[in-house]
C-alpha cells in the first residue's frame, strides 16, 4: 500500500514518464516524416500536360464520394527542393491525395528546375504561371470551380506559391507580365522561402543558380521574384512554419508575415510546435490536421465527416 507521502511522488513520476513517452513518439515521427521523400503516394487520377516540355505537366486528383460531382475547389500544389532538378513532385502526392479526400481537387504541378534545360529564371516561373492558367482549359471537363482556387507550396514551392499570387502586380514591361492571370483566393505557404535576399536557409547556395546571378548583379529580377518585394499580394496568405524546422528558419516566416501585415495584406502566421520541415506536408504526422484546416478555411470548405 502506498504511503501518504509516496502517492504524490508516484503521480509526478507517472506524469513525467508520460511526457517523456510523448516526446519520444514526436521525435520518432519527425524522423519518419522525412521518408515522405521516398514513400510512394497513391497515383494521381490524371496526368495532364500544360506544355510540350517533359517537365510541363500536372497531376490532378479529384474528390470522391459525396463531393465527387463538383464543382470542386482547387489547390494548386507546388513542390519544393531548392528549385533543383534532383527533386520532383512525387513527395507532394501524399498531401495532394489527403486534400482530395477532404473535398479539394489538387493540381500538383511539375516545372523546369535548375539543371533542366530552360530551368531557372525565367523558365521556372513561366512554367508555374502556365500551369496555373492551364486550369482554365481543363476546368469544364473535370468540374473545377475557378472561383475557388488557392496555391499551396512547400519550401521552394512555398516561394513559388506566394509569387504566383503576386503576378497581377507585375509591371507591363516585365518579361513575366500577364494581362489576365488566373485569380487566386489565397495562398498557403508551408515553410516557404519568402525572401530571396535573406541568408540562413538550406537553399542559400541555390538562389543565385535559380536567378542566374547574385542579388547585387540582378536587382530588377530579384525584385520581381522575391515574395517580400511583391507585397501587398492583395489576397489572404497563411504562412505555416514548424518551430523545429532546421531547413527554413522560423524568423523568415515571422519577418514576411509582419511585412505583409504592414502592407495591408490579410496575412496569418501559424507556428506548429515541435514540427520540422517535412511534418507539415505529411498527412501521417501530428501537424497535418492544422495544415489541412488552414487550406480548407481559405477555400471555405467543411471537412467531411467520416463515412460521408
Amino acid at each position: 500500500m502506498f504511503t501518504h507521502i509516496s502517492r504524490p511522488i508516484i503521480f509526478i513520476s507517472l506524469a513525467l514518464a508520460a511526457i517523456a513517452a510523448l516526446a519520444i513518439v514526436r521525435a520518432t515521427q519527425e524522423q519518419s516524416s522525412r521518408d515522405i521523400l521516398t514513400r510512394a503516394a497513391r497515383p494521381a487520377d490524371h496526368r495532364i500536360s500544360y506544355g510540350p516540355n517533359e517537365f510541363q505537366f500536372g497531376e490532378l486528383r479529384l474528390p470522391k464520394g459525396a463531393k465527387g460531382d463538383g464543382p470542386h475547389p482547387v489547390a494548386i500544389v507546388i513542390h519544393g527542393g531548392c528549385w533543383m532538378s534532383e527533386y520532383g513532385l512525387s513527395y507532394m502526392g501524399h498531401l495532394s491525395d489527403a486534400l482530395a479526400e477532404a473535398g479539394v481537387a489538387t493540381w500538383s504541378v511539375e516545372y523546369r528546375r535548375v539543371g533542366n534545360q530552360g530551368g531557372g529564371w525565367p523558365g521556372t516561373f513561366e512554367d508555374v504561371s502556365r500551369a496555373a492558367d492551364h486550369l482554365r482549359k481543363i476546368a469544364k471537363n473535370y468540374h473545377l470551380d475557378l472561383d475557388r482556387v488557392i496555391a499551396v507550396g512547400h519550401s521552394a514551392g512555398g516561394h513559388l506559391a506566394l509569387w504566383l499570387a503576386a503576378r497581377k502586380n507585375f509591371p507591363k514591361d516585365s518579361h513575366l507580365y500577364s494581362a489576365d492571370p488566373l485569380p487566386l483566393r489565397g495562398v498557403v505557404s508551408l515553410a516557404g522561402i519568402t525572401d530571396l535576399r535573406r541568408a540562413g536557409t538550406a537553399c542559400d547556395a541555390n538562389v543565385p543558380q535559380l536567378m542566374g546571378g547574385s542579388a547585387t548583379d540582378k536587382t530588377t529580377i530579384y525584385n520581381q521574384a522575391s515574395p517580400i518585394e511583391l507585397l501587398p499580394l492583395g489576397v489572404p496568405s497563411t504562412i505555416v512554419q514548424g518551430a523545429s524546422d532546421t531547413i527554413i528558419p522560423l524568423e523568415m516566416a515571422k519577418e514576411y508575415a509582419d511585412a505583409a501585415k504592414k502592407k495591408g495584406d490579410d496575412a496569418k502566421l501559424v507556428v506548429i510546435e515541435k514540427a520540422g520541415h517535412f511534418e507539415i506536408v505529411d498527412p501521417q504526422s501530428f501537424a497535418w490536421e492544422v495544415v489541412r484546416n488552414e487550406v480548407l478555411a481559405l477555400l471555405k470548405v467543411n471537412f467531411p465527416a467520416k463515412g460521408k
